[in-house]
């Protein structure tokens, strides 16, 4: 169609040179855009196929640009109908031309890649940064609960033999004094009796002394981040301490239960602490160990609370006196140069001192609740009494004190049990680096 084509060239040649072009310059691209009415006898089909070929066209001019490093050009040819008279009628074919530059084109592909590798390069450090905290908490907690365990341990082992006098009191219901008691026991069993039962006595006090003393210190960081307090109340130090009494007997009282076992009459005969289990649970059932739960929770939660609570109002006291200002003061200044013992807030002696005040107190208040949870152990399945039931029987056979039979030795043994164990509890934090 030789005459439509030289139709098509004569009108866009007679509307470029009657109409300007507006030029549309950017930064980063040129553009032109322009157009010709048509009359309405030109067919669509020629329209596509002008349209196809300027596409086909621009395709293989961004292929040569690229090649030979010039700019992109994108040629797009789109048919919209126009609202003129009717006399003029027809349709209007719109042409637009777009140049862009490749090197800017590649700078910002360049630049969003590097920020998707910054991103990317962020995530990773965070997740990195979360395992981390996780290994270093967990690591925290370990050495916090070695803290506790090494300090029962030592103080168990060093008053062994009056916790053996306080049992002797308690389960065997011994009326002899003290130091009759003393050389009864020296002359059946020799000086190995006095730590009878020591190490199941340390296998049941470490884990429960570890949970103890871990749990009280997370839930007094609990309840001040939760107050919002700048130092912890008396009350949140009575609430924390006896909640981690709770939560200790709970976890170790079967353990307790196997060491009354052992110590009581005809224990020798169970063959350690693996047979004394595999008994109780044979013979009692599973439930059995964990006899006298209630009575020891209600021992635990007000003996917990007392000496938690004392300690820390003793230590609390001295700190904010000026004579524990200056202390604090001067361990600052000197920093790392102090070694272990010289790095206690308190100092030895007064560690040693406030934690046999808060044994000795924690003792008194609840020693009669001592006396029925042992009796409770100690009951078969032929006479099982409540708890009420047995404190009631034990008042009935000797009266009020016998709610308080072994009271003497049983603080002889607390005073350096508490002081021991608090003592060594602060040196092995300190020792052992606990945040």
């Amino acid at each position: 169609m030789p005459g439509l084509d030289g139709f098509l060239r004569n009108s866009l040649s007679s509307e470029q040179s009657q109409t300007r072009v507006p030029i549309d310059f950017d930064a980063n691209s040129i553009s032109f855009l322009g157009g010709l009415f048509l009359e309405t006898t030109v067919s669509s089909s020629i329209i596509d196929s002008v349209s196809t070929r300027t596409t086909s066209n621009s395709a293989s001019n961004s292929v040569h640009s690229s090649s030979s490093r010039h700019r992109p050009v994108v040629l797009g040819v789109s048919r919209r109908e126009s609202r003129v008279p009717a006399t003029v009628g027809g349709e209007f074919l719109s042409v637009s031309l777009s140049i862009k530059r490749s090197d800017e084109l590649l700078q910002n592909g360049e630049k969003n890649s590097e920020e998707e590798a910054i991103a990317n390069a962020v995530v990773e450090m965070g997740k990195k940064q979360k395992v981390g905290l996780r290994r270093r908490g967990a690591m925290n907690t370990t050495k916090h609960l070695w803290a506790g365990a090494v300090a029962a341990m030592v103080s168990r082992t060093f008053v062994a033999p009056l916790e053996r006098l306080k049992l002797e009191y308690i389960v065997r219901g011994e009326q002899k004094n003290l130091f009759e008691l003393i050389k009864a026991i020296a002359a059946s069993q020799g000086l190995r009796g006095f730590w009878k039962g020591n190490l199941v006595n340390i296998l049941r006090t470490a884990p429960f002394k570890a949970i103890n003393f871990y749990a009280y210190d997370t839930y007094r960081k609990r309840l001040l981040k939760f107050s919002g307090n700048e130092e912890t109340t008396n009350f949140e130090r009575f609430i924390a301490g006896a909640s981690a009494g709770i939560t200790a007997t709970v976890l170790c009282l079967p353990l307790d239960t196997i060491r009354t076992k052992l110590v009581a009459p005809g224990g020798e005969a169970l063959g350690g602490v693996i047979g004394a289990f595999r008994h109780v649970i044979q013979t009692e059932g599973f439930f059995s160990l964990y006899k006298g739960l209630v009575p020891s929770i209600i021992s635990m939660a007000p003996s917990g609370a007392v000496f938690y609570g004392v300690y820390d109002i003793l230590k609390s006291a001295y700190l904010h006196s000026p004579e524990g200002r200056k202390r604090i003061q001067n361990m600052k200044q000197q920093g790392e140069e102090l070694n272990a013992l010289d790095q206690l807030e308190l100092g030895t002696v007064r560690t040693l001192l406030h934690g046999a005040i808060a044994g000795a107190c924690a003792e008194a208040a609840t020693y009669p609740f001592e006396v029925v949870r042992r009796r409770l152990q100690l009951q078969g399945k032929a006479a099982k009494l409540s708890a009420l039931a047995t404190c009631v029987n034990i008042v009935e056979q000797g009266g009020f004190p016998a709610l308080y039979a072994g009271l003497f030795p049983s603080l002889l043994q607390v005073l350096p049990s508490a002081a021991i164990s608090y003592f060594v509890y602060e040196f092995m934090k300190i020792v052992l680096k606990v945040k």
